[in-house]
C-alpha cells in the first residue's frame, strides 16, 4: 500500500473522532468535514510544481514563487460536496468539477447520473473528494471519467477507507494516490465501513 497515506497529524486525529460520534448534529458534522479535508489537501499537496515569481516586499525585491499547476477538485456527489469548501480556502483558484454517482444498493455498484466536464481538460491535476472509500466503485470509475478527459495526475482525497475499496482503486489505478484519515476494519453486508461514521451524505445534510 505504498501508495496509500494515512495521515499522522494529531489534529486529523482529534477531529476524526468527533465526526465519527454518532450524536455529532449535521452542523457540526459539515464543520470536521471541511476542516479535515482542508488538513489532508495539505498533506496531499505537498509535492505540486511551483516556479519562479518576482515579489516587490515594502523593503525589497525578492524571488518568490507560484503554482506552476492548474488544480481541479471533484467532489463525487453528493457526499464530497463537505469537502470543497475547506479546500477552496487553501487553493481559491482551484476549479471544481461534479461527477454524480450513486451506488446501486443492490449491485453496490456505481451508477453516473451527473458529468458536466467540456471536452478539453482545464487543469493539469484533479483531486477527488469523497469522504469515504467504501467498496472503491464511484473511486474506480471517477478515476476512469478524468483519465478519459485527460487529465494526467490524479489523487484521491477521502476521509476513511475500507482495505475492500483501498484495493479496488488500487488495483483499478496503481498511479493514483489515496489520502485518507483513518484507515478502518472492513464493509459489512450493505457495503458501509466498520467502523466508520455512518453515511457521510445523510449526517452532512441531515436527511438520515
Amino acid at each position: 500500500m505504498s501508495n496509500v497515506k494515512a495521515s499522522p497529524h494529531p489534529l486529523v486525529a482529534h477531529k476524526l473522532s468527533f465526526l465519527r460520534q454518532k450524536d455529532t448534529e449535521p452542523k457540526k458534522f459539515r464543520e470536521l468535514v471541511r476542516e479535515i479535508a482542508a488538513l489532508l489537501a495539505y498533506e496531499a499537496t505537498a509535492d505540486l510544481e511551483i516556479m519562479p515569481r518576482q515579489v516587490q516586499t515594502p523593503l525589497a525585491e525578492m524571488q518568490g514563487w507560484e503554482l506552476r499547476e492548474k488544480i481541479g477538485l471533484v467532489p463525487i456527489l453528493r457526499a464530497g460536496l463537505g469537502m470543497v469548501e475547506g479546500i477552496w480556502e487553501l487553493m481559491p483558484s482551484a476549479e471544481v468539477w461534479h461527477i454524480g454517482l450513486y451506488r446501486d444498493e443492490h449491485t453496490l455498484k456505481p451508477v453516473q447520473y451527473y458529468n458536466k466536464l467540456p471536452i478539453e481538460p482545464t487543469v493539469q491535476m484533479s483531486l477527488i473528494l469523497d469522504p469515504m472509500l467504501a467498496t472503491g466503485g464511484s473511486a474506480v470509475a471517477t478515476v476512469d471519467i478524468l483519465k478519459k478527459w485527460g487529465v494526467k495526475k490524479i489523487k484521491f482525497v477521502g476521509l476513511i477507507g475500507a482495505p475492500e475499496g483501498i484495493h479496488a482503486l488500487q488495483t483499478a489505478h496503481p498511479d493514483v494516490p489515496i489520502h485518507l484519515a483513518a484507515i478502518d476494519d472492513h464493509l459489512n453486508e450493505r457495503g458501509y465501513i466498520v467502523p466508520g461514521l455512518g453515511d457521510a451524505g445523510d449526517r452532512q445534510f441531515g436527511t438520515g
